[in-house]
């Protein structure tokens, strides 16, 4: 008996180890890991599905603004912690008021719990005289830059 070699064999099989691979990075990409490039709908997706919020930051003269979106969300659940002089926690707790049962649902996709963000800002900014304002479930926090340290110059000796 002959023994016939199939030359495809080992192609066909490294075309399913491929298949078998972008399976499992799909499977990452559903269960939360971000694989989507930036900027693309996964950007404007993702938070949605995790169930964060977004926000614009922008530097006007001596302050940085930050707008936080947080809808359903009550005034009295939120707190916000300056870290460090470069980054804002943003934190609140989104409640449904009745227990709703899931029958008779087609889409579920509003959530209550807590969030929590730390935004980063484009530049050093201070505590004192910092001032935020709740409307509507739009957060808008307005930082004050920090005058940096006065720059001395070093003799060389």
């Amino acid at each position: 008996m002959v023994w016939r070699r199939y030359p495809f064999e080992s192609m066909w099989r490294e075309m399913e180890e491929m298949r078998a691979e972008l399976d499992h990075l799909f499977h990452q990409n559903a269960a939360g890991n971000q694989l989507l490039l930036p900027g693309g709908i996964g950007d404007r997706m993702i938070p949605a599905i995790r169930g964060e919020f977004r926000v614009d930051v922008r530097e006007h003269e001596d302050e940085v603004i930050v707008v936080a979106d947080l809808p359903g969300v009550e005034k009295e659940t939120v707190t916000l912690n300056l870290i460090n002089p470069r980054a804002l926690e943003i934190a609140c707790e989104r409640n449904r008021e009745t227990e709703e049962k899931m029958e008779g649902y087609y889409v579920r996709e509003r959530v209550s719990g807590s969030m929590r963000r730390i935004v980063a800002l484009p530049a050093d900014v201070m505590e004192e005289n910092s001032r935020a304002r709740f409307k509507n479930g739009v957060l808008e926090v307005i930082l004050k830059k920090s005058k940096g340290l006065p720059k001395t110059r070093i003799q060389i000796e």
